[in-house]
């Protein structure tokens, strides 16, 4: 299938700045991009520097000149997408920490807004410590998180923890995740935040406007896997954006300096006909 993908994004400043975003597809998906490349433009025309992360994400260094007032950034792109939903490993293995490849031990660590360190460690062990090792014991985190948490943009703050979302019981995907790769780590689970697209294909449509969403992966077997506390149930359509350890490695925007999001629009849907 072919998903349309873009978004407009405005953003208002007040002095000479730099901002970064992470909106380009994760280089993992970019061979699916139709014609080659997104459609990234930007208003208006500023020297922008391209670079990769620690993370293998693509990112961008926009420089805002001296008075520049507000800077656009739009994408309209079609992606080639297999059309199966999120493959499933019931018995992918979950390796002990001394045998995990190291590349993977960051993503045992505590991180911004997952305190694996902390409260969570005894509340993960008390609830997990008897499920099987493996896909089980991740299914069972996301179905205690899905279930405790709900879902209220109205609700949504951007410095919420994984803890404080376990405490207030509330959040948007972005605390799901959060609290499920904790989870995952206390357990001594390999857990990844991704940020992507994930339209309303094979679902009834949501009634709330399009944006970015949040999942995350974890190492099982020889292999990263994908899972949703948000949504906990297989899912058509992802597109990948960004990878990291939590949501601070992979802003979709961030100004070094004052600003407001004065226009926010995010589209991803099959093409049909």
């Amino acid at each position: 299938m072919l998903i349309k993908i873009g978004y407009d994004i405005e953003l208002e400043v007040s002095a000479p700045t730099s901002l970064i975003y992470l909106l380009q597809v994760h280089p993992s998906r970019e061979r699916d991009v139709q014609g080659g490349m997104e459609n990234i433009t930007l208003s208006p025309p500023l020297l922008t520097d391209f670079y990769t992360d620690d993370f293998d994400n693509h990112c961008a260094r926009v420089h805002v000149d001296a008075g520049v007032s507000s800077v656009r950034i739009r994408n309209e792109s079609v992606v080639y997408d297999d059309g199966n939903p999120d493959p499933q490993d019931f018995g992918a293995f979950q390796y002990a920490p001394a045998d995990l490849p190291v590349e993977a031990l960051r993503f045992l660590l505590p991180s911004r807004y997952c305190e694996v360190d902390g409260e969570l460690l005894q509340v993960a062990w008390n609830m997990f410590g008897n499920t099987p090792l493996g896909w089980s014991r991740v299914q069972a985190i996301c179905d205690f998180v899905h279930s405790q948490l709900t879902f209220d943009y109205g609700r949504a703050r951007p410095t919420r923890s994984a803890l404080e979302a376990f405490r207030e019981r509330t959040g948007v995907c972005r605390d799901f995740t959060h609290l499920a790769i904790t989870l995952c780590r206390c357990m001594n689970i390999p857990a990844r935040y991704v940020t992507g697209y994930l339209g309303d294909i094979g679902i009834a449509p949501v009634p709330y406007p399009m944006d970015f969403s949040a999942w995350f992966e974890v190492y099982l077997g020889d292999r990263w896997h994908t899972f949703d506390a948000r949504h906990n149930v297989p899912r058509i359509g992802r597109v990948a954006i960004a990878r990291g350890r939590d949501a601070a490695d992979v802003p979709i925007t961030m100004v070094f300096g004052p600003n407001r999001l004065s226009h926010f629009k995010v589209v991803t849907e099959e093409i049909t006909g």
